[in-house]
């Protein structure tokens, strides 16, 4: 399996980083740990989504995706819900 996944930063709600692997858990713990140079400034990270694909090149085209204008926006539309509710707590 290979996931695509999104990161929220406990220090800028609206800061988003998207990013795919093939182990999840293992990827999460780097990215806490700042093994990863673009998340590091932004320890510590929660992971809000992911989405699972059987095939590597599926993976990283909806990451590609994600990461334009379009797919930022498709993508906060869909965790409009979560988004808004975090916002209102800090």
């Amino acid at each position: 399996m290979y996931y695509v996944y999104i990161l929220q930063s406990s220090k800028r709600n609206n800061w988003l980083y998207k990013g795919s692997t093939s182990d999840l858990k293992r990827r999460l713990t780097e990215h806490n740990a700042g093994k990863n140079f673009s998340t590091a400034p932004y320890i510590s990270l929660k992971l809000i989504y992911y989405e699972a694909y059987v095939l590597k090149t599926d993976a990283e085209a909806r990451e590609k995706y994600l990461k334009t204008s379009m797919g930022m926006r498709v993508i906060k539309k869909q965790l409009a819900n979560y988004l808004q509710v975090k916002s209102k707590i800090q």
